[in-house]
């Protein structure tokens, strides 16, 4: 979901009392409310909620229980991860990745970015794009934040576009999130929001149905990843999400749908979700937030390198052809800021989000060129105005779907350098 804004109430203000209210009564009243939010802020600062946290010893070794190898840790190579895509590489269709007349094969990869509504801008893209029948197969897709919410049906394929495009054309904020009073805020000392709306949406569009054919097109060589951060750990997970669905059963699916909401769970605004874990044969759990807290976009962030893969398999002539989306804008016009704790946090973290996205680009530039690999992107125009990531305004969405489709549907026309190199976009600020 991107970026934390200005949806969520952060203080209380005392009833205005006329200068003329005299009496004892008067002034008590008018210092009740604020004794009271005073009251609740020490006992929410002296207690917390109660969990089974892994201890930090044992951080390192915690699985899913009957899942092992479903997910990997950021900037360490996992063997289970290297084995899996090999694997990837025996089961692929021919007709899904064909080698060329020069013998080399291409593997296209999609990774989706967060931005909250603004992935309405993504899901256009992908309609506009298979409307000019460039769209390709991917052989890996990814997600973080929104980008994990419309991962599995971009892996799916076209015939998801429709669907798609209902979900990011017509969901309204109450079919995210319910925001909290001040005082229930407090009382629950994790988040401003419930994100319970959020989660049956998920339910409702991520069936038994969806998980078996995500299951499907993972036996056929191709790969589906989401993004967390694990708190405890302060790392960025990657989660094979094909894997977990070939498991096919009730906690496979559950597991599924908790990780597209804890990637899509902005840390403060909404809770964050307990992943349950085994360590040392005991069972605890892990505090999983919305991915962009550790990176807005990856397609390899260390778990494992393809190129030493492809050669392993005897396939010297493989290469990456990586294409991300970014659903939000890197230079988005000036403008003033309220003078309000709201008002700062919201820009100083748009702000941050926004210089993330940059260092992610960088990152898969490097990759791509290390591996000579193809490297293609694409943002929202400057021209384009935003309105909040978090109103989940149907008309704006509708119409940012729309410059999505005319972008995709005018080319694509994509990046090529990563910001601030010449012949790419500017680097935000400049």
């Amino acid at each position: 979901m991107a970026f934390l804004v200005s949806k969520f109430p952060t203080t209380i203000s005392a009833p205005c009392m006329r200068s003329h209210v005299a009496g004892p009564m008067a002034v008590v009243a008018r210092f009740v409310p604020i004794v009271l939010v005073g009251v609740l802020c020490l006992l929410s600062g002296c207690a917390t909620l109660p969990r089974d946290p892994v201890p930090p010893q044992l951080t390192g070794t915690a699985t899913i229980p009957g899942m092992t190898g479903v997910r990997a840790t950021a900037g360490r190579p996992s063997l289970a991860m290297q084995s899996d895509f090999l694997q990837s590489l025996q089961d692929e269709s021919a007709t899904d990745f064909p080698v060329d007349a020069n013998g080399a094969t291409r593997y296209p990869y999609l990774a989706l970015s967060g931005g909250g509504a603004y992935g309405a801008f993504g899901a256009g893209f992908l309609d506009g794009w298979t409307a000019t029948g460039k769209r390709p197969v991917f052989k890996i897709v990814t997600g973080v934040s929104t980008g994990a919410l419309m991962a599995p049906f971009a892996y799916l394929g076209p015939r998801y576009d429709a669907l798609l495009k209902r979900i990011y054309t017509t969901t309204t904020r109450d079919d995210i999130f319910t925001p909290l009073s001040p005082i229930a805020a407090l009382l629950r000392r994790d988040s401003f929001a419930q994100s319970a709306p959020l989660e049956r949406l998920i339910e409702r569009y991520v069936d038994a149905t969806v998980l078996s054919e995500v299951a499907q097109a993972h036996r056929n060589g191709r790969r589906l990843y989401m993004g967390t951060v694990d708190l405890d750990s302060r790392r960025f997970v990657v989660w094979n999400m094909g894997l977990i669905a070939t498991h096919g059963n009730a906690q496979a699916l559950e597991l599924f749908r908790k990780v597209m909401l804890a990637s899509a769970s902005i840390p403060i605004a909404f809770p964050p979700v307990l992943m349950e874990v085994e360590a040392g044969g005991q069972r605890y759990d892990e505090m999983h937030v919305d991915g962009f807290v550790g990176a807005n976009v990856f397609v390899n962030v260390g778990v494992f390198d393809t190129s030493s893969i492809y050669l392993a398999a005897g396939r010297a002539y493989a290469h990456d052809d990586i294409f991300v989306i970014h659903n939000g804008q890197l230079a988005p016009p000036p403008g003033p800021t309220e003078r309000s704790f709201r008002g700062i946090a919201g820009r100083v973290i748009e702000t941050s989000g926004r210089s993330t996205i940059v260092g992610d680009l960088f990152r898969e530039y490097a990759f791509a060129q290390r591996n000579g690999s193809g490297f293609h992107w694409v943002t929202i125009e400057p021209s384009v105005v935003l309105g909040d990531p978090l109103a989940f305004n149907a008309d704006e969405m509708a119409k940012l779907y729309a410059e999505g489709e005319r972008a995709a549907r005018a080319g694509p026309v994509w990046f090529t350098l990563p910001p601030g190199f010449v012949g790419g976009p500017p680097l935000p600020g400049h």
